[in-house]
């Protein structure tokens, strides 16, 4: 009896949560009062998380307008890796710690005070590395390493926050967590990708604010680094002397278990050896090939045909409102049981509209006029896109809400990490890939007129493939132009379609088998977990 009342007694008190040194029920409704300023804080530190990001697709943009090769983009793609690869790393930050200190800020502190860094020193060299200045071209190695730290940092940064989020906010309002990560790092990318590449435009500020022309926009590349490593480095010293950091206490370790290095792994390790899990990672990494060219290589083919890259930014502003919309409007399809089976209805879709967007961009030299682009035209390719992006972010709800449902209970957090990491680097390496194979597959020469050819028919580069920069200048200097022959763009999406085809037809009958398994056969843990139970009842008996 006495064992009885001190378990229900455990029961209790792992049920309520001491704010301000009282204790209130775990069933109380959310409620922000308190917690306005944690709010704040998280929001805010997602905002910075998201600016590198943004600044790092900003980046590739930039590139593309300085004439860089597609081989060149695809190198530069592996500085986003270390967001596919954070869980390798993920125990580590969750289980060395300075106590004093405080388990969040010990990794927080210092890693924002080097990205902060990081950017000052970057904006110091990133006009020349970008190949600004008489007889620079762009240094495409450099540039990957540096921005892979950056992203690094950036990964460590999201990991901390995102546990920080647990402890920080009252128990009642933890679900707001998911809101101000969604929310800051997608303001934190607008600024760092759509504000960077509009007031970084010469024609834009040129338009629509100086009264008089300049050579440069309203901000600059460097300016911009410097400023947001100024603004980490002040967020973190006022992170670091006043806000404090509320000991976590016995039942809330309990209920999101520090496994520790020494365990954290084995369980990872426990997790991918599964039957399912490995039929779920071949799905998962060969997904998203059938629509590689249309999601990477589009927007730089636009801009390789004349769209401004500032226009290419703002394209995404109408895009937003899709995002936050249409959760809530396809959750009654993927909140229940199947998600995947929605997920097969709306697969053929989003292959159809990448022929569709194939075709357009077909077009897109043909619309183009001595002014530009018209307006039809970017009415046409905001209306494309936002019917795009039906189908492809429906197909990411999908995957979030089946991990959500396969997930072993016990180690939820390690579970979902895992699984975005596999479907992240699915999407990464295909992206890399056909960035590299574009430009192995797209025929290009130097032509000259007739005249020129028979009047310097010895001295002019006729092996000239157009296929760099440089070949590129030296075409247009000895009075050529690149033509391209074979447009690898075109035959990337036939083999993107045709690969998503057959794909379909033979992963359909996989993903439906996965997702009428039993939810045992995805656990590790809570199968253990029942194992010792049933073994303990028969000992009872």
């Amino acid at each position: 009896m006495h064992q009885k009342d001190k378990s229900e007694d455990e029961e209790n008190i792992n049920n309520k949560v001491v704010v301000d040194g009282h204790v209130a029920p775990e069933e109380e409704e959310s409620n922000l009062k308190g917690d306005y300023r944690n709010v704040a804080i998280l929001l805010f530190l997602y905002i910075l998380q998201g600016i590198p990001l943004g600044i790092s697709s900003a980046v590739r943009i930039l590139l593309q307008n300085r004439g860089v090769s597609y081989k060149e983009q695809a190198i530069f793609s592996f500085a986003a890796y270390p967001f596919t690869m954070k869980v390798l790393w993920c125990p580590i930050v969750d289980a060395l710690y300075v106590k004093r200190f405080g388990r969040r800020k010990s990794w927080l502190v210092p890693v924002q005070v080097l990205i902060g860094s990081f950017m000052i020193i970057l904006a110091q060299n990133v006009n020349e590395w970008l190949g600004d200045g008489e007889g620079n071209e762009p240094q495409i190695i450099l540039l990957t390493v540096v921005f892979f730290i950056l992203w690094f940092l950036t990964a460590t940064q999201d990991i901390v926050v995102d546990g920080w989020c647990l402890t920080m906010l009252q128990r009642r309002n933890v679900g707001y967590a998911a809101t101000t990560n969604s929310c800051g790092q997608t303001g934190g990318w607008f600024i760092g990708y759509v504000i960077l590449l509009v007031f970084e435009s010469p024609e834009f500020c040129n338009k629509y604010i100086f009264s008089e022309p300049r050579t440069e926009g309203l901000i600059t590349l460097a300016g911009f680094l410097k400023f947001w490593g100024i603004i980490f480095l002040i967020t973190t010293v006022f992170i670091a002397i006043f806000k404090k950091e509320r000991s976590e206490l016995d039942y809330e370790l309990e209920e999101h278990p520090d496994y520790g290095v020494k365990k954290a792994y084995p369980i990872l390790w426990e997790i991918v050896k599964l039957k399912p899990v490995l039929k779920l990672s071949l799905f998962l990494l060969t997904a998203k090939a059938g629509f590689a060219a249309c999601d990477v290589v589009t927007s730089l083919k636009l801009i390789e045909y004349g769209m401004p890259k500032e226009k290419a930014a703002l394209l995404a502003i109408p895009l937003v409102p899709i995002q936050l919309v249409l959760p809530f409007i396809i959750s009654r399809y993927t909140a229940g049981p199947r998600p995947m089976s929605f997920y097969i209805k709306a697969f053929p879709y989003r292959l159809l509209m990448t022929i569709v967007i194939g075709l357009f961009v077909f077009f897109t030299p043909k619309m183009k006029t001595d002014d530009g682009f018209p307006f039809y035209f970017y009415l046409l390719l905001v209306c494309i896109y936002m019917i795009y992006q039906i189908p492809f972010r429906s197909m990411y709800i999908c995957d979030m809400s089946f991990f959500a449902k396969i997930s072993d209970p016990l180690i939820g957090g390690t579970y979902m990490t895992l699984m975005n990491t596999i479907t992240n680097l699915g999407g990464s390496w295909i992206q890399t890939f056909f960035l590299w194979f574009v430009d192995v597959i797209t025929w290009r020469r130097c032509i000259f007129d007739e005249d020129l050819l028979l009047s310097n028919s010895t001295t002019l580069p006729l092996d000239n493939k157009c296929s760099d920069k440089i070949e590129k200048e030296i075409c247009a200097k000895s009075g050529g132009q690149c033509h391209t022959d074979i447009e690898g763009y075109y035959i990337e999406i036939g083999i993107n379609v045709a690969y998503g085809v057959v794909w379909f037809f033979l992963i359909k009958n996989l993903i439906l088998h996965l997702q009428s398994l039993p939810a045992k056969e995805w656990y590790v843990l809570s199968r253990k977990e029942e194992q010792r139970e049933m073994v303990q009842v028969s000992k009872d008996k």
